[in-house]
């Protein structure tokens, strides 16, 4: 089953990102926390004749049930996450990414393809290297908190380092620590599942899959069910956690601005394929095709473009740059500080000038407009 090439080979540009994988954080001269190619996860009758034979892969996802009565939750994926990374998997529901998710585990076990965890091949892994890899190397978040009533916040938090062996008082020294990193502190701590409220309890879920100190957190839908304000707050947790730690991140959601939030790239899923991987900049930016293009279309451009797509290049010739930007800067930023000048801005990395934004550049960008239509 691993390592096997698939002769159906997706495109490595806009629908892998694998082309552009040594721009991903903590690429240079390391392989990928996670290495996956040509991923298959069928359900049916001899689910392994349909990822080997090119007629089958080829067909829709309702051709393939009428020809086989299988069902091809994941279709020859292709992906890296590199180290340090929040890596976004986004989708409909049906589209196939919770299935994806838990192949990375082998929760699910894959039906074809190769996966990789460091260079080590997951697919050949016994039992006994696979438990290791669940409970010391790649953590869990769920959207359904799996709490156990009966114990309290702290004990929930330590019951994987109980699993481990650890001893009684090192694994609540630990789990206090997990539960001050996570706001959940001043007394809480020693409450049941059923005295707080839903954002209280995920937390104590992340708190939890902390504890064991993962090399990867994975998420799955974990917010979906809380208030939108809750959500948000947690959504905020998140970003400051991988702020603080630089923690490699696989996160699973259906909600657009949810993956523009917290993703540095986003794998869009249809029908189980990856239709788009990039940047949150390049899926708004550069839709590949008119699903995606439909998907973004009410995203406001101006909170996720920067200006590296607004400038046009040269440098303004003079120590003094006016109304300085950087090249990540948003262009709800930029906006601002062009119209409160009066004049173009420049954009200045370690120093040096590379080109100037004015109201024009930003107003094609928010429109989603070329530089030929904006001068017409």
């Amino acid at each position: 089953m691993s390592g096997t090439p698939h002769p159906v080979t997706p495109d490595l540009d806009k629908r892998t990102g694998l082309a552009d994988a040594a721009d991903a954080p903590g690429a240079v001269g390391t392989p990928p926390v996670f290495g996956v190619r040509n991923l298959w996860k069928v359900f049916g009758p001899k689910a392994d004749h349909v990822p080997r034979n090119p007629e089958y892969a080829r067909l829709s996802q309702s051709e393939l049930r009428a020809a086989t009565g299988c069902t091809a939750a994941v279709r020859n994926v292709s992906f890296d996450v590199h180290k340090g990374e929040v890596f976004v998997v986004m989708g409909l529901s049906g589209s196939g990414k919770s299935t994806l998710v838990r192949c990375l585990t082998r929760l699910i076990e894959p039906t074809y393809g190769s996966l990789d965890i460091d260079g080590e091949d997951v697919l050949a892994m016994d039992k006994n290297r696979l438990r290791e890899l669940r409970r010391h190397r790649v953590a869990m978040v769920f959207q359904h908190f799996g709490l156990l009533p009966h114990r309290s916040v702290l004990d929930n938090v330590a019951y994987g380092l109980e699993i481990q062996g650890m001893s009684r008082a090192e694994r609540r020294e630990r789990a206090a620590e997990m539960v001050a990193k996570v706001g959940l502190d001043d007394g809480l701590e020693q409450r049941r599942p059923g005295q707080l409220s839903g954002g209280q309890q995920q937390r104590v879920g992340l708190a939890r899959a902390l504890a064991a100190d993962p090399e990867v957190l994975l998420f799955d839908e974990p917010f979906s069910a809380l208030d939108p304000l809750i959500r948000r707050n947690m959504q905020e947790e998140v970003i400051r956690l991988h702020h603080d730690e630089g923690r490699t991140m696989v996160f699973i959601t259906h909600d657009l601005s949810e993956a523009l939030r917290v993703g540095d790239r986003i794998a869009l899923m249809r029908d189980g394929e990856i239709v788009q991987l990039g940047t949150p900049e390049e899926i708004v930016g550069s839709p590949a095709d008119d699903y995606v293009r439909d998907f973004v279309r009410d995203v406001p451009r101006e909170q996720v473009m920067t200006v590296r797509t607004a400038m046009r290049p040269g440098d303004c010739g003079g120590p003094e740059h006016p109304g300085t930007l950087t090249p990540g800067t948003l262009v709800a930023d930029a906006i601002d500080i062009v119209a409160r000048s009066g004049r173009a801005a420049c954009v200045v990395e370690s120093g040096h000038c590379l080109g100037q934004v004015d109201h024009a550049a930003l107003l094609r960008v928010v429109a989603g407009l070329d530089r030929e239509e904006v001068a017409a």
